[in-house]
């Protein structure tokens, strides 16, 4: 969940942040903003769960900021804090959808309160569209990856999440065939393969758990039809991974460029590629450069700074430093024991 406090005061809106870091369950993110064109700018670009506006502000009030918010974002809830003891505040803030309203200074406790309030509202019955995307990212890796471990757990925790969300098996129903529609068109522009028609309407079940086994079997028949259009000429992401690293090593290859190149995101390609190789993926990259140096410095007719060179190293003290920590003598040291000057 994630909060928005806007306020023109710094010292309220630093006031405010602490006490809302104070609450639990913890915020994931607390943002503020000096008035309400900045605050609707921000919303708009990273929709929050909950905003906590003050009244009076420059450049856009609260009672503008909730207007708009109730017209464009009414999954959004607000409360609205003001030192305007006024009734005729009170109900136009009813009328833009604020159900909360609290008079300066507010303390922890009635802050918490209210928090409490609009957060047990909010969670009956809603999925924010951000959680959704999320999960469809996760399970979109894990059928690309040919992850079928992980796709199980993710399906499990999606069947937990959404059968205690309190929503109704209706809205359950269009959230779920909306997933099945981002996720086909996310696979189709890896131009994985194509869908038909009837796949991507494939949630009919009247209860919730017929619509999430129907989910979940329309997911198996995706994952299935990927790997059959694959045509056994899957390459396992980590192999084809590792490959690419070891044909590159004169040069400074990133993480996110072979996360790219196995069509997986950056963050998820580090944590599988960890998993799978127990070693992160720099410390893959300097292993196998090590590797290639011992093998380059048994050539006698090579020179150590071109061997440096060889491996991506154009800082010749800095190749030095690491062979040395690597293999535990330094590149001179060790061509000694071979017999090579």
């Amino acid at each position: 969940m994630h909060l928005l406090i806007v306020d023109d005061e710094p010292v309220i809106r630093r006031g405010l942040v602490k006490m809302a870091e104070q609450y639990s369950p913890a915020f994931d993110g607390i943002t503020t903003a000096e008035n309400g064109a900045k605050a609707l700018e921000l919303i708009r670009a990273h929709e929050p769960d909950i905003v906590l506006t003050d009244i009076r502000m420059p450049k856009m009030d609260g009672l503008e900021l909730c207007r708009s918010i109730h017209e464009e974002f009414p999954d959004i809830q607000t409360v609205v804090i003001s030192g305007f003891n006024d009734f005729e505040y009170a109900q136009k803030c009813l009328a833009y959808g604020v159900k909360q309203y609290l008079l300066k200074p507010a303390t922890k406790p009635e802050l918490h309160e209210a928090l409490d309030t609009v957060l047990k509202r909010k969670m009956k019955g809603y999925v924010p569209v951000s959680k959704y995307v999320e999960w469809v990212g996760k399970l979109e890796q894990c059928i690309w990856a040919n992850q079928t471990d992980e796709l199980a757990r993710y399906l499990e925790q999606w069947r937990g999440y959404y059968l205690d969300s309190g929503l109704s098996a209706a809205k359950l129903r269009e959230l779920l065939g909306d997933c099945i529609r981002l996720l086909v068109q996310r696979l189709q522009e890896r131009n994985a393969f194509s869908v038909s028609p009837e796949t991507k309407e494939a949630i009919a079940g009247h209860t919730k758990t017929e619509l999430l086994d129907d989910f979940e079997q329309t997911l198996q028949a995706i994952y299935r039809k990927l790997i059959s259009a694959r045509r056994g000429q899957f390459k396992d992401p980590m192999e084809e991974a590792k490959a690419y690293i070891d044909q590159h090593l004169s040069k400074e290859v990133t993480l996110e460029e072979v996360a790219e190149l196995v069509g997986l995101t950056p963050t998820y390609f580090s944590s599988l590629f960890k998993k799978m190789t127990s070693e992160t993926f720099v410390q893959y990259r300097i292993k196998r450069r090590m590797e290639k140096a011992l093998q380059l410095m048994a050539q006698s007719h090579i020179r150590i700074v071109d061997v440096a060179l060889e491996v991506g190293y154009d800082d010749y003290p800095h190749f030095t430093k690491t062979f040395k920590k690597i293999v535990g003598i330094s590149p001179s040291e060790y061509r000694s024991q071979l017999g090579i000057k």
